[in-house]
């Protein structure tokens, strides 16, 4: 289906707002158009406007539709982001001429709302290298908050959700010239065979109450901090069938953005913070597919702004950017487990963290750590400092169980683990070296040394965190020693990024 634009008819609604946003200011107003909005900046203001347009997944081609998104708009964001979403503006022929709110003729209608600094949109934070770990968790557990409250929808089964957005991606790929019919169909291809190989989870997952009512949009520039915390706006209102997905689906987008930006690390991070808090660890091994999916959805999208933009070669270099994203995250990567033990204070936590977006397929590994186990057996957050008693050898003996078992879980799904605890028994060692046994997976066992003046240095100096390993803890740790370790040693002495690398090289 080719994209059909009527952006013609809306010149006199342009030249309106522009004016009326001239005579209220005094100053010129900026305007950024996309693929199917143009937005009006307007001193503290935002005006909305949905293009006169037809694609494959929108139709804005007359007023009345426009306005009513417009409504739908206002209403679904209104959960995640009240403050930002004034109403809705009337547009109407008024003696001749534009006015809004008036008693003539409906001629469009505009969202208006708040306008906030746009160095407040983690877009523009990621570009200034502004996202921190603090406030990437933040963003994980709001996610994940939103998702908890997110309708249920149990409307055909899983893999005919997903095959519906494939047939929406491959009709999107029409609306251009970007791209070739034997490369669409190609990757079309590869994207029907995947979704053949992930069936049974599909539809698992869809029998399990997992496709929701969900952003539908959810990347980088669609959240902003607002009063330091992290909001989400702009979700997709349009059309109900691409907003009704599997969770991680949804997630997957953030996911795919933060990797096509060169940020693995905080695309780890996300994932790894969102599956802390949820039960979804059984199906991280479709998370490739679906960022592949949200890849193409940007290819696809971006390649219709080339068609239109002034800077049109610009944008469809970026449009074949994803496209390639798209066809490299389809690509298979064997699941692989790497255990990484050592006394407190070596850097397990760091390594690990620093190391998972390595290891398997985008966006990495699932990092088990038995700190985090350990408080969510009792029910606390992972900052949260736990009694002694919460530290007894019973207690224990469950931590690394459930890591064996969370590790076995994710290891038969498909994905890969990088586990984080002391290891300093051997049976435990012996037990999540099983796991990949008995999934015949790769092993690596990593067993990180260090001085233990400077052990005692890092133990002494840390702030925050999920541990609660203390200079008293690490002394009966030296004091016990570890059993016989069979694991490669690793000197943990040198700065992370050389850790990582001689791990990976080895």
């Amino acid at each position: 289906m080719k994209r059909l634009s009527t952006d013609d008819g809306q010149k006199e609604v342009v030249g309106f707002l522009a004016a009326s946003g001239r005579r209220a200011t005094g100053d010129q107003v900026d305007i950024i158009t996309t693929h199917i909005s143009k937005i009006f900046l307007v001193a503290d203001r935002v005006f909305k406007l949905k293009r006169a347009l037809v694609l494959p997944y929108v139709d804005f081609s007359t007023p009345e539709l426009r306005l009513a998104a417009c409504e739908k708009e206002v209403a679904l964001n209104s959960a995640t982001a009240p403050r930002l979403y004034c109403g809705v503006r009337r547009i109407t022929r008024e003696n001749g001429g534009l006015a809004f709110d008036g008693d003539g003729p409906l001629a469009d209608a505009v969202v208006e709302m708040e306008r906030f600094d746009q160095s407040a949109l983690l877009d523009q934070m990621a570009g200034a290298g502004a996202l921190t770990p603090d406030l990437i968790t933040a963003t994980s557990r709001m996610i994940v908050r939103f998702h908890r409250r997110a309708p249920v929808v149990h409307a055909g089964s899983g893999v005919a959700n997903m095959e519906g957005v494939l047939d929406i991606n491959r009709a999107g790929f029409d609306t251009s010239r970007v791209f070739g019919r034997q490369e669409i169909e190609a990757l079309d291809a590869a994207f029907r065979a995947a979704l053949r190989c992930h069936a049974p989870m599909l539809d698992r997952r869809q029998k399990e109450g997992r496709v929701r009512r969900c952003h539908g949009d959810l990347h980088l520039r669609n959240i902003c901090l607002l009063d330091g915390e992290p909001c989400l706006f702009d979700c997709i209102e349009f059309n109900d069938r691409i907003a009704t997905v599997d969770v991680l689906y949804d997630l997957a987008f953030l996911l795919m953005d933060l990797w096509h930006r060169g940020l693995p690390d905080l695309a780890s991070l996300v994932m790894n913070r969102y599956l802390d808090e949820t039960d979804e660890e059984s199906g991280l091994a479709v998370v490739p597919f679906f960022m592949a999916v949200r890849a193409a959805v940007r290819a696809h999208v971006t390649a219709t702004q080339a068609e239109s933009g002034d800077d049109s070669r610009e944008i469809a270099g970026e449009a074949r950017r994803y496209f390639a994203l798209a066809a490299d995250l389809l690509v298979e990567r064997p699941g692989r487990l790497i255990a990484i033990g050592g006394f407190s204070g070596s850097g397990k936590s760091t390594i690990a963290g620093a190391l998972a977006p390595h290891v398997g397929a985008p966006p990495g590994a699932r990092i088990i750590e038995s700190d985090r186990i350990r408080k969510a057996l009792f029910g606390v957050a992972a900052e949260t400092r736990l009694p002694g008693e919460a530290y007894r050898p019973e207690v224990s003996e469950r931590v690394y169980g459930e890591m064996c078992r969370r590790a076995g879980e994710v290891l038969g799904a498909g994905a890969s683990v990088v586990a984080n605890a002391v290891f300093d028994r051997r049976k435990d060692r012996q037990r999540i070296e099983q796991e990949a046994g008995d999934r015949h997976v790769p092993f690596r066992g990593i067993w990180l040394e260090a001085p233990p003046d400077l052990l005692r240095d890092r133990v002494g100096a840390r702030v925050g965190g999920a541990s609660d390993a203390s200079v008293d803890v690490l002394a009966a740790q030296l004091a016990r020693g570890a059993e016989f370790v069979d694991w490669r040693k690793v000197d943990a002495a040198r700065i992370p990024a050389r850790i990582v690398a001689d791990i990976l090289a080895g």
